[in-house]
């Protein structure tokens, strides 16, 4: 297997002797994909995340990894310009503006080929090619023409947007015949699918009928039909479970608690510092309880984690500024001697530790104004394993289509969101203890590895047909039939240096 995402699963750091070193990534993307590829020959294709020259091919915990290289200026317009400055905010209902460049359209253009050619490098005969999320839509298509002697997949982690959004796009049908190349195309909810399915429709004149999309084929041949159906993404529930039984875990737990003050109230936000996940809705609910009188330090305290993201980029940038003043704001308003009404983190932590912040947490806070799925939500459900804690879940995400017995709130009614906190503050210990079994019951039996076994038998289940190279100008068609001729002259050279 060959899977290919934007990112290696591992990040470069520099030791205090000055000697680089690999260590694992924290992503959701990561987190999900390790226990799948435990047990499987495989290789990861991605960018190393920094501007370099070409790596060579290496092995990390069993898993050969596969840089793709990416130049400075390809950081700038295919990384922050068009996946993170024109596909994010269009594919999360446009929360931000999203621009559209051309020279932003040809580098993402030309980056979605390298990660091509580097994949069929890579590939053997007949293997199975799983294609990883918005920033490689053309992927599969270019994959499919250089070899189609494999079976791809490809799965959206972000939500795909109605078709009114999506065709302000300028190049919209070509990421439609991009995903087009793949047998099997997967998205986190249903109404995600059918979104990708409209636009088949509606903006190329595709068939659909119930989850497949029919399109001609070459002269002579079959028509081709390709799936697209909800197989919404999870996390290790065995791994993460036992990890948060361990004695260590619990004990650092209470630490936590500790050295904030071992308030009665102790709630938590963990996110990504990113102007998709609410908070500053948060921390808006959060300051008006504190002059209601509803809530104050030292009996309630409130952390906010924020890891660091796409800090380049402009809406990140002012967004972390805002935060920022906000968190300072409520500090110097509302903070008592030797204790802090809000904790503010703006870095990554190591997974044992954010086991620990979810065993020591009584309320969390997950309250994106959009998002495909939300994995931080499973993970703390599957981290409670004593059956305390509440989640407070936006409707707004994927996981709460999965998790209806948390408390929901919708984060754009910052006096619902108030209300919907003290609802979990307030709850009597059995209903919480209810509501939580519940929701470890659903995560526990729709796993990662539930997630993974379903994707790849409904990849291995679509036929494989007859292909036809649906490239949208004869300057991609050329460059694809270019990167055919450099894969066959370097397919032995590959083979030698890396055999999944």
């Amino acid at each position: 297997m060959v899977v290919a995402a934007n990112r290696l699963p591992v990040d470069r750091v520099v030791g205090p002797d000055g000697a680089p070193s690999w260590q694992r990534s924290p992503g959701g993307l990561v987190t999900a994909m390790e226990p799948v590829m435990r047990d499987r020959a495989a290789a990861w294709v991605g960018w190393a995340g920094e501007p370099e020259p070409a790596l060579e091919p290496f092995h990390d915990d069993g898993v050969c990894l596969y840089p793709v290289s990416l130049s400075l200026a390809e950081v700038k317009d295919y990384y922050e310009g068009f996946s993170n400055g024109t596909l994010w905010p269009l594919y999360h209902d446009v929360i931000v503006q999203a621009s559209f460049h051309r020279n932003w359209w040809n580098s993402y253009r030309s980056v979605n080929l390298r990660f091509a050619r580097a994949i069929v490098q890579v590939a053997s005969p007949g293997a199975t090619v799983w294609v990883h999320d918005y920033q490689l839509q053309l992927v599969p298509a270019m994959v499919r023409a250089l070899r189609p002697d494999l079976r791809i997949g490809w799965f959206n982690h972000i939500p795909f947007p109605p078709v009114e959004l999506f065709a302000q796009l300028p190049w919209r049908r070509s990421l439609v015949e991009g995903l087009l190349g793949a047998d099997f195309l997967g998205f986190q909810q249903t109404a995600d699918a059918e979104n990708f399915l409209r636009a088949c429709r509606r903006l190329l004149g595709m068939s659909i009928k119930g989850d497949t999309v029919t399109f001609a084929s070459a002269a002579g041949q079959p028509p081709r039909t390709v799936r697209a159906s909800a197989i919404p993404i999870s996390v290790d529930f065995k791994g993460l479970d036992a990890l948060a039984r361990t004695p260590g875990i619990g004990a650092r737990a209470e630490q936590i608690r500790a050295s904030l003050g071992n308030p009665e109230v102790l709630m938590l936000g963990v996110d990504r510092l990113d102007y998709t996940k609410g908070i500053r809705h948060r921390l808006k609910a959060y300051e008006e309880l504190l002059q209601d009188g509803a809530i104050s330090p030292p009996t309630v305290t409130f952390v906010q984690l924020a890891l660091p993201s796409r800090e380049r980029v402009g809406p990140y940038r002012l967004l972390r500024e805002e935060v920022e003043r906000t968190v300072g704001r409520i500090n110097g308003e509302y903070s008592v001697l030797g204790s802090d009404a809000v904790h503010y983190l703006h870095h990554s932590y190591p997974r044992a530790e954010m086991v620990a912040m979810f065993l020591a947490a009584d309320i969390m806070l997950v309250t994106p104004l959009r998002d495909g799925m939300n994995l931080v939500a499973k993970e703390y459900v599957t981290c409670r394993h004593d059956l305390r804690g509440a989640l407070v879940l936006s409707e707004f995400t994927g996981a709460w289509h999965e998790l209806h017995q948390a408390f929901t709130c919708n984060p754009h009614d910052i006096e619902g969101l108030k209300q919907t906190i003290m609802s979990a503050v307030t709850a009597p210990e059995d209903d919480r203890r209810r509501r939580m079994k519940a929701l470890r019951r659903q995560v526990a039996h729709h796993d990662v590895q539930r997630w993974a076994s379903v994707f790849l038998d409904s990849l291995a289940s679509a036929p494989l047909k007859p292909y036809r190279t649906t490239v949208s100008s004869e300057r991609e068609r050329r460059a694809v039939q270019r990167a055919q001729r450099a894969n066959l002259r370097a397919s032995d050279t590959a083979s030698e240096r890396v055999s999944p």
